[in-house]
């Protein structure tokens, strides 16, 4: 198998092919001129089909899926559950309703949309969409060891929004899927639609996907940053959005400005020397500039423009070793040593 894929790859290297070549559980596909190491893409996907419980694994280039596989029962097309990474899902339908005239800025109160929370506190005044995005709303976490007695609250938006203040708005970033579902909620008053549809319509009808389960809220809001579940494809094809500067398929989806702005370092500091954007973590991988949505238990999907490269991972959570380990640690070490070496650079 590891010989018939490489020598299959090897053809990216060479030019346009006419067809894509495939088997039952992974495909290539060149539909423009570009080098990829085919020895080091297919020790890439020998070494993730070794590596429970990661259960997909896709890279592009660009517009192009370069290769793609699906591991222990999992497939490309099946809705699994994105965990966090849905958060920089919220932010992204932020964006496109920030261009559909939703919002003026991104420096509005939010408090006029939740008056029966937080009608007559400060916080109605300060906090705003920007704080929500780059999680810098000063409220108490609700993740964490928080996160069990948040979700067993009658009311999930008014518990985060009434959480102490512990820092002022704008000042340090606390991670906390409160202030995702938040942004999420407040998407959906001023949008006066659901989340899940205006999701469908406006982001995954465009990229050819079908949003399979979603939380909701007891209020019946769907969850604004955790638990809903996209395929693998669909996963690999909102990074490849973002790297396209918005469009699918020639098709305009997010406004051009938006990828630059979601990946501008607003928080320096925001966890193992990361840094978060628009709901987008940031890091530099061996001096190769890398964007990021991140998931609980190994969902990911990674973009490197300089590269032009875009991978997409996302694993099981049940199926885990006893001994994993911290999986996500050696998921980004994956894509550093494993995935951005697949790419052949021009010499200088």
């Amino acid at each position: 198998m590891h010989r018939l894929f490489a020598c299959l790859l090897v053809l990216i290297g060479c030019g346009p092919i006419a067809s894509q070549a495939q088997t039952p559980s992974w495909q290539v596909r060149s539909p423009t001129t570009f080098q990829m190491d085919a020895d080091a893409l297919a020790a890439a996907f020998d070494e993730a089909a070794n590596m429970p419980p990661l259960n997909s694994l896709l890279i592009a280039r660009g517009d192009s899926l370069v290769a793609a596989q699906a591991f222990r029962g999992m497939t490309l097309d099946r809705p699994t559950n994105i965990k966090s990474a849905s958060k920089t899902m919220v932010g992204t339908l932020f964006g496109m309703a920030f261009a559909d005239g939703a919002f003026d800025t991104l420096h509005d109160p939010i408090g006029p949309r939740f008056p029966e929370i937080l009608a007559d506190t400060a916080r109605a005044a300060h906090l705003t969409p920007y704080h929500l995005l780059t999680m810098q709303a000063g409220l108490e976490s609700t993740s964490f060891g928080n996160y069990g007695a948040w979700v067993s609250s009658d009311n999930w938006v008014r518990n985060a929004l009434e959480r102490p203040m512990q820092h002022p708005p704008g000042t340090h970033m606390t991670y906390s899927t409160g202030t995702s579902h938040i942004l999420g909620v407040l998407l959906t008053r001023v949008l006066d639609e659901p989340l899940r549809t205006y999701a469908q319509r406006r982001l995954f009808d465009p990229l050819g996907v079908e949003i399979g389960a979603w939380q909701q809220d007891p209020q019946g809001n769907y969850f604004g940053g955790n638990n809903v579940a996209i395929p693998p494809r669909g996963l690999l094809r909102l990074g490849q959005l973002h790297l396209n500067g918005g469009t699918w398929n020639g098709e305009r989806v997010l406004p051009a400005w938006w990828p630059a702005l979601a990946w501008t370092p607003f928080v320096q500091d925001a966890f193992r020397d990361f840094q978060y954007g628009l709901s987008w973590w940031i890091a530099d991988f061996d001096g190769v500039r890398t964007y990021f949505a991140w998931g609980y238990g190994g969902q990911f999907v990674f973009v490197a423009p300089e590269l032009e490269l875009v991978a997409a991972m996302t694993s099981s959570l049940t199926n885990r070793p006893d001994d994993l380990g911290d999986f996500s640690d050696q998921l980004t070490a994956f894509w550093r040593d494993r995935v951005v070496p697949t790419v052949v650079r021009d010499e200088p």
